[in-house]
């Protein structure tokens, strides 16, 4: 929560998010050390930045202005990270738009800060569900994958507001709105779900958390490619909801799959600064989000394999920290922006786990685990950045798997010394198993290794040239 006003008391181990010029004179030489400050950008100027950090206070300037409403709900979720207690300035900055809301946030003239988190949270999500319909009983079919050992349907059972999709016109404030309702939707357990494929009908019931799963037997006259499997509610209030699993089940022809993180490899999140990426997930879209320069090219070269002996499309997963609450945006991402579609490989969480990525390397090696399994004849290839762990995580798979990883691509974004000279030993270590780490500063950098490696065809690499140029330009 918020406490007292900070000139009568400033603990010593708090996150303060500053809004405004005011708010940090009103914090001006009563920051201790050990304290956080995060600042809406062109507050603190750099003599100030240098001064405070030699004082013991992080400063972490917001990759873009951050309104009173929005920062209400996204302390919410800072509040329960490590950061623990969270000072919220009170005041909205002049240079920012006030966010149209039924219930105005409470003004204290005479105090700078907000009495609670709670207090401020509660009026933005008054805000954020203003106007909305009563909400109804769906059913959210996941992107499946499959072999001739079997299919794997995934899916969950929600109580969810409906709304309209997103538009590439849609302001900072209906994206806020639209990223809380996700968060916010109710999951349903004990409910009846049934599949039905290949003239078989199969029955289960969603756990507590509304998640729901089937092992569908595949026979024998199945064909490669993109399968539908029909799932329903059969005891749904209103009548039965039905809805159509895809699954993917690669070609026999396939000479490698793709494995790729997606935040900081396929699209910018700013995942190793947990706010930050709060803050991008609340003021855009899958319209307004971009991908990396030249990664959809790459990923379509990947999928397309090299030369005249790529008669099968090689298979893509996506494996991400991400909630499955952001599933359908992803998926849209994936759409509009010409990425190859594959199934997704998202984390369990709720709406107060969202900032706390704990437990990341055993989720992510966990979801390669069981790609891995289903297709024991498949090599693979592995993409993803050097902001957290997939460098250590990839490493472990291949430790884990001799032989079965072709090659691990890792974009840098992280240029700490420290970080690079750790990427160097792992280069090291995994050259001695015969598979190749390449740290690459962007995707035409990886393709033209992917291109003398087979695993592209050359002539693609002026594909993703073009494609990294037109996104420099449309960034």
């Amino acid at each position: 929560m918020v406490g007292s006003e900070p000139s009568r008391c400033i603990s010593h181990s708090m996150t303060y998010l500053i809004l405004t010029r005011a708010g940090f004179d009103d914090l001006a030489g009563k920051l201790p050390a050990g304290a956080v400050l995060y600042v809406n950008p062109g507050i603190v100027d750099a003599g100030e930045t240098a001064a405070l950090q030699a004082a013991g206070v992080a400063v972490r300037p917001l990759a873009a202005a951050l309104s009173a409403t929005q920062a209400a709900a996204l302390a919410l979720e800072l509040q329960q990270d490590d950061a623990g207690t969270v000072w919220i300035e009170a005041a909205r900055p002049q240079h920012v738009a006030a966010a149209v809301a039924p219930t105005p946030l409470p003004a204290r003239p005479r105090r700078r800060f907000a009495a609670t988190v709670g207090m401020l949270a509660g009026a933005a999500r008054q805000a954020a569900t203003y106007g909305l319909s009563r909400r109804r009983l769906m059913l959210l079919p996941y992107i499946g994958y499959g072999s001739a050992a079997g299919l794997q349907v995934r899916g969950r059972v929600l109580q969810e507001r409906a709304f309209a999709p997103q538009q590439v016109q849609d302001s900072g404030w209906r994206n806020l709105a639209a990223l809380y309702r996700r968060l916010e939707s109710d999951e349903v357990a004990g409910e009846a779900v049934s599949a039905r494929f290949a003239g078989q009908t199969y029955l289960t019931r969603s756990d507590r958390g509304g998640y729901f799963a089937f092992d569908i037997k595949a026979p024998p006259d199945l064909r490669a490619g993109w399968v539908d499997v029909e799932l329903a509610l059969p005891d749904a209030p209103g009548g039965p909801v039905t809805a159509s699993a895809r699954v993917l089940l690669p070609d026999a022809g396939a000479r490698f799959g793709v494995i790729s993180d997606i935040d900081d490899t396929v699209l910018w999140t700013n995942v190793t600064n947990k706010l930050n990426m709060a803050l991008m997930l609340a003021r855009s879209n899958p319209y307004t989000r971009k991908p990396f320069k030249g990664v959809a090219a790459f990923y379509r070269a990947l999928h397309d394999g090299a030369g005249s002996a790529a008669t099968a499309a090689n298979p893509l997963f996506y494996v991400s920290s991400s909630p499955w609450h952001l599933f359908g945006p992803l998926v849209e991402f994936l759409r509009l922006q010409g990425l190859p579609l594959g199934p997704l490989m998202l984390r369990e969480l709720g709406i107060r786990q969202l900032l706390k990525m704990t437990q990341h390397a055993n989720h992510k090696l966990g979801k390669i685990e069981q790609i891995l399994a289903a297709y024991p004849a498949l090599p693979f290839v592995l993409i993803g950045d050097s902001g957290e762990q997939d460098p250590e995580i990839y490493a472990e798979v291949v430790r884990r798997h001799p032989g079965k990883i072709k090659v691990i691509y890792i974009r840098n974004v992280n240029p700490d010394p420290g970080r690079i000279a750790a990427l160097d030993r792992l280069v090291e270590q995994l050259a001695a198993s015969g598979t190749q780490l390449i740290v690459a500063a962007d995707s035409e950098s990886a393709a033209t290794h992917a291109a003398a490696a087979g695993l592209i065809d050359v002539a693609r690499l002026a594909d993703i040239r073009a494609d990294k140029k037109q996104d420099g330009a449309a960034a």
